[in-house]
């Protein structure tokens, strides 16, 4: 019953193209009847919830297609592809946006953590991946259907949003993404940790031996968990972050130099040679296309 209303809810409250702000703050409802081809992104820390038709999202050329089945959670800055190439007026894309807050997070899984035989230790070995998916529990449901009925009105938000928020937060904790949150937020979250570093400071010089130093790791140790939580190396990383960021500016109409300055490259031929690289197209075509 719970999934029905949900589904009811952000199709009335969404009811036009585009995204919409709710009551709650970093609670988003979106609406898309059109194809959106898979482009250039950075995905924040965030749990996605389809209720209607399809997204997909390209991780190191790993396609991954999440629908109404499945939430995904990403407890961590990734550069992906993204896109919902099937959206139409016929079957349109919905779904909730729930931007995850750092602070109130990484409380819940410390506190987690703490508490005696609350949730059962990971076993040793490879670290969750940065993007999760996760079928909906009946907590989740029930936790989802309550935050979204207080974002309807700005004085129930105002009261109880920020409650019910984090109830949502928990049942996310406690769900089939919540070992890879709990790495995100609670101790132990070295590697997020340097992603949130490394996001807003994009435009500056960085090696591995500076990553694996901030967090008290040797260089291979520090490459090893870093591939095992992104699936990329951290200069693959770093460089995919800085393309990807540059090509929603130019996308946002900043021209190819000012874009390449912007995360940090110097040589204008160099920026444009790995852009093509990974995109297939220059950073002229890109925004002539766009």
């Amino acid at each position: 019953m719970s999934r029905q209303e949900i589904t009811r809810l952000v199709a009335s409250l969404a009811h036009e193209e585009g995204i919409r702000e709710t009551a709650v703050k970093g609670v988003q409802l979106f609406r898309m009847t059109e194809p959106v081809r898979c482009a250039p992104a950075i995905y924040e820390p965030a749990v996605v919830v389809i209720v209607s038709g399809a997204k997909e999202a390209i991780l190191d050329g790993e396609r991954h297609v999440y629908d109404s089945r499945q939430y995904l959670c990403c407890p961590i800055s990734m550069p992906v592809e993204a896109g919902a190439p099937k959206a139409s007026p016929e079957a349109p894309l919905l779904g909730v946006y729930l931007s995850l807050d750092t602070r109130v997070m990484t409380e819940l899984a410390i506190e987690m953590e703490s508490a005696a035989g609350l949730v059962r230790k990971p076993a040793r070995g490879p670290l969750p991946p940065g993007l999760a998916m996760a079928h909906w529990d009946a907590a989740f449901s029930d936790a989802l259907l309550r935050l979204l009925q207080v974002a309807q009105s700005p004085a129930d938000a105002a009261i109880l949003g920020e409650g019910r928020l984090r109830e949502l937060y928990y049942a996310v904790l406690k769900g089939e993404a919540g070992e890879s949150a709990r790495r995100a937020f609670g101790v132990g979250n070295e590697i997020a940790r340097t992603i949130d570093y490394l996001s807003s400071r994009l435009d500056e010089p960085v090696s591995i031996e500076d990553m694996a130093g901030r967090v008290g790791m040797s260089r291979a140790v520090f490459h090893r968990k870093f591939k095992q939580a992104t699936t990329m190396s951290p200069i693959q990383f770093v460089k995919s972050m800085r393309l990807n960021t540059a090509a929603m500016q130019i996308a946002n109409g900043k021209t190819v130099s000012e874009a390449a300055m912007a995360v940090g490259y110097v040589s204008s031929s160099q920026f444009s040679r790995e852009f093509k690289r990974l995109y297939g197209q220059s950073p002229k075509q890109w925004s002539q296309f766009k």
